[in-house]
């Protein structure tokens, strides 16, 4: 029999796949799920830079580390569940976990344990969908899109920032070029090997730069998940101590902190709030879901004025984007 957060957390589920082709996001639809495809399907998109001028990328990186625990203490029907939580390193901070886990790789015997704690990495972008392969029905008001990007889909796309026949930046409004996301299987997993860039440039349209200055570009940094304070970061600690001696979650002792996937958990969204199914993510490279800590929500950024692509702010960012990637 369902425990009654089990029976809750497929209600809500449910309650998301209501309408549309059956296709789940996690409920909020200014995130394109491009893992949505089907088999020899693409899209293209055209990302956009960020709203935070101070980032020199046109990303963020955000990194997660996953805590499974055997089931939820006190439920007899519970089952092995996962709790996810931040790394600090992505604020620059030393990380609890990763300080014990990195000595782990020095044994052999203990490799495949330091595996299955180490962070998992995705990538936050922002653009618009210029051809929508998943043929969209409920499309947001906004026509500018969030894109969660796993480590194989952000290996093509930072190939072509270290070429350095690439003049302009792929976000240039007049001479910024698409990207092709194209989705494919390799060993029964889905496998995005084949997206690349588009070979010409293509100017943004009037109704694209139009949306950029009614709505503004997003932060991109307002959708990572809020800085652990101490008392989380030993909350973090000690959980992840309970998950490696096979403990269940206590949801007493950290459910006001974190809480399991599947139940009612915030998203690091600053906008959302809700259980984020695991179907909502691409099973191939996307070894993470939202993270379970968020911030209010932000305001939307000033649009960038558009550029032409030879000047040398554009230049001066892509040195900084190959220098940094050596």
């Amino acid at each position: 029999m369902a425990s009654l957060a089990e029976i809750r957390a497929k209600l809500k589920a449910a309650e998301g796949n209501k309408g549309g082709d059956g296709n789940r996001t996690g409920g909020d639809n200014s995130i394109y799920a491009f893992w949505n495809l089907k088999e020899g399907q693409e899209s293209a998109l055209r990302f956009l830079p960020d709203g935070n001028q101070d980032n020199t990328f046109f990303w963020v990186e955000r990194a997660m580390i996953k805590l499974p625990f055997a089931g939820i203490k006190g439920q007899t029907e519970s089952k092995p569940t996962i709790v996810q939580v931040p790394c600090v390193e992505m604020y620059g901070d030393t990380c609890p976990i990763l300080s014990e886990v990195r000595a782990w790789f020095k044994d052999p015997s203990l490799e495949d344990m330091g595996r299955k704690y180490w962070k998992k990495r995705s990538y936050i972008f922002q653009g618009f969908v210029v051809e929508d392969g998943l043929k969209e029905e409920n499309k947001p008001e906004n026509p500018i899109r969030r894109f969660i990007i796993g480590p194989q889909i952000f290996t093509s796309i930072r190939a072509a920032l270290v070429d350095p026949e690439l003049e302009d930046l792929p976000t240039d409004y007049v001479h910024g070029i698409d990207y092709r996301m194209k989705k494919g299987s390799k060993g029964g997993y889905a496998d995005y090997s084949t997206s690349s860039w588009a070979r010409r440039e293509r100017p943004l349209s009037d109704e694209e730069q139009a949306a950029i200055k009614q709505y503004g570009l997003y932060n991109l940094a307002d959708y990572l998940p809020k800085k652990p304070s101490e008392v989380e970061l030993k909350i973090m600690k000690e959980m992840f101590e309970a998950s490696v001696d096979g403990e269940a979650f206590d949801m007493d002792r950290w459910g006001q902190y974190f809480k399991p996937a599947g139940m009612s958990q915030n998203t690091g969204d600053p906008q959302k709030t809700a259980s984020t199914p695991k179907a909502s993510a691409p099973a191939d490279d996307y070894d993470d879901e939202p993270a379970t800590v968020a911030k209010s929500a932000p305001a939307a950024a000033p649009a960038q004025e558009s550029t032409g692509g030879g000047d040398s702010r554009a230049q001066d960012i892509l040195a900084m984007i190959r220098n940094r990637q050596k």
